[in-house]
């Protein structure tokens, strides 16, 4: 048997993501949330009383404001991951997975809670104006008193799986998003009547290009720029975003009661959500890994990165900014996450029905060649009105463009993640005899030990449109309001993951100190380096290997659970010491100690 890179990656994601991996997590969460008395009551009040600036000093020890440095945060979590991210989660999971990114985002402020505090209490003051922390300075010092250098060998470990994450999760995912979201609704002068080949997009990859130009431009700046930056864009961002999607969901109102229904029905597992239209349907199961998955990945709660940019913060006081960060996840996951959900079900972009239809007497064919399905199909028929109605197209227009990601559903072996036997078959436009067609994927053939095999059968004759990621999104928008999702989502794509790359850019880098020192001819090159390589692969990933938002998950999840694995014994080794200085902190509070 041949085994693929993809094979390897989901073979590794597979014991990265481990039931027993999300138990430890959740139970993780459980046990903060009650350590600190539910202190996510504390993060919204007195960690907002902190962020406004009432307990800042002058003299406090760190770079950056306390807003600032939760805006440095918040610039790396509030990405891609609230649009395309949680899209993906609904189109895989469905509305149960909405229910478990509420669970992960409540546990999640516990989470950020205790891991900015250890952090803050273990980060490094050598220079008071450029303090450096994280998860692999907290068990560095843990064992520190022990002697030798076990804790620095494990903080290296864990620099290592921040740095993979960076590359994956906070360049590759929000570089390829906003390449697909782009050339979904515009194209690009002299690559955009170019035809694509397997590995090669031209029009993404372009995307890519400026992408890298503006992202290598802004990584040489340190954290005081990025802070201030940060400081000013997020605000702006998410008040743009949340607008324009609360408008959308006012159009859309009568259906939230029965959307907030099926979230929770099946997010508690009373049912599987059963197909329609796009969607394929979707297990309990399903629906609650997509969800405790996708929020984790947006908010990065117990991966250990937000203390990265939270150890800059300009405090003495540990635990005081631990309870700052305890706002991220709120503001990420329960806000701009839930706007963001409850508008692709609203407006039903998660279930939509086809945009065209062959004819019934079409000449459509399903061949077996040796132990794959083949899929052929006449010239591509005229997007139906509804379709051209939202996305401006003139009734004389077919509606579709070259390079168009569509797919067709085909009954075929049984899916365990759907709990049906539903399939796609995904394919491409491209030009044919003057007209367009589709170029199909091949499916694998299901074959039995008696070396029968399953037959596959078209469920109908409807063609759907692929809106992956961040495109669905978009889509939802345009939906309720035709040409909004063209200009919000690709906007706030662009600003979102913009932000985003810069802040992570200075977590990897900020892993490569850690490794090869602060100082010196390597730890220059070393960081030199990364910069370059970090801004190259910001184009790679957009060249068009990786085509469909499966396989994207696939890389972003290793990354994401590289972190989690290294990051969560360091939150239960170093936990008790973080909660006897919380609880006393908050005694000192209630005492009006800090007036």
């Amino acid at each position: 048997m041949e085994f693929t890179t993809n094979d390897v990656i989901h073979t590794i994601n597979g014991i990265f993501f481990h039931d027993y991996v999300v138990y430890a997590l959740l139970a993780t969460g459980v046990l903060f949330t009650l350590w600190t008395g539910f202190g996510q009551y504390r993060a919204l009040t007195h960690g907002v009383a902190v962020t406004r600036g009432k307990f800042d000093k002058k003299d406090d020890p760190g770079a950056i404001s306390h807003f600032q440095a939760l805006s440095a945060a918040l610039s790396a979590t509030i990405g891609l991951g609230n649009i395309a991210g949680v899209a993906l989660a609904i189109a895989l999971g469905g509305p149960g997975a909405v229910f478990w990114m509420w669970v992960i985002g409540l546990l999640g402020m516990a989470l950020k809670m205790t891991e900015v505090t250890q952090s803050m209490m273990s980060r490094d003051l050598t220079d008071p104006d450029n303090p450096h922390g994280g998860p692999m300075y907290v068990v560095d010092s843990l064992f520190k008193k022990a002697g030798g250098r076990f804790g620095a060998t494990i903080g290296g470990i864990f620099c290592l799986t921040l740095i993979l994450s960076a590359i994956t999760g906070g360049n590759m995912f929000q570089a390829w998003n906003v390449a697909a979201v782009t050339t979904q609704y515009f194209e690009i002068p002299v690559v955009s009547a170019m035809e694509k080949t397997d590995g090669f997009n031209p029009e993404t990859f372009a995307i890519g290009i400026i992408l890298a130009i503006i992202v290598g431009g802004v990584i040489v700046g340190g954290i005081k720029r990025i802070g201030s930056v940060a400081g000013k864009l997020v605000p702006f961002m998410c008040g743009l975003y949340l607008v324009a999607g609360v408008t959308v969901l006012l159009m859309n109102v009568t259906a939230i009661p029965e959307i907030i229904m099926e979230i929770f029905k099946y997010g508690l597992g009373f049912g599987d959500a059963s197909a329609s239209g796009a969607f394929l349907g979707g297990t309990f199961g399903y629906a609650m890994m997509w969800g405790i998955k996708r929020a984790l990945f947006s908010s990065e709660a117990g991966q250990g990165s937000a203390p990265v940019a939270h150890a800059a913060a300009k405090c003495e006081e540990p635990v005081r900014e631990g309870i700052v960060a305890g706002l991220g996840p709120f503001v990420d996951t329960l806000v701009v996450c839930t706007v963001t959900a409850l508008i692709i079900l609203a407006t039903g972009a998660w279930n939509r029905g086809a945009e065209a239809s062959y004819a019934d007497n079409a000449n459509i064919a399903l061949t077996l060649d040796g132990e794959t399905w083949t899929l052929q199909t006449p010239a591509l028929p005229h997007k139906n009105e509804e379709a051209k109605t939202i996305n401006r197209v003139s009734a004389d227009e077919t509606g579709w463009s070259l390079n168009d990601s569509v797919f067709m559903v085909v009954a075929a072996a049984d899916n365990d993640d759907t709990g049906n036997n539903n399939h796609r078959i995904e394919g491409t436009v491209v030009n044919a005899d003057g007209g367009l067609s589709v170029k199909w994927n091949t499916l694998e053939a299901d074959v039995h030990k008696d070396g029968t095999i399953t037959p596959v059968t078209l469920l109908s004759n409807g063609i759907w449109e692929n809106y992956p990621g961040a495109s669905l999104t978009a889509h939802a928008f345009d939906r309720s309001i035709p040409g909004l999702g063209k200009w919000l989502v690709v906007i706030a794509c662009w600003l979102f993951a913009i932000s985003t790359m810069i802040s992570w850019s200075y977590y990897g880098e900020q892993g490569m100190i850690y490794i090869f020192g602060r100082e010196g001819t390597v730890s220059t090159f070393a960081v030199t380096f990364y910069r370059m390589a970090y801004t190259v692969l910001v184009a790679v990933s957009t060249i068009g290997f990786i085509t469909t938002d499966a396989e994207l998950d696939m890389w972003t999840t290793l990354g994401l659970g590289a972190m989690l694995v290294a990051n969560i014994p360091i939150m239960w080794i170093y936990g008790p010491k973080a909660m006897q200085a919380y609880h006393q902190y908050i005694g000192k509070l209630k005492r009006g100690d800090f007036s």
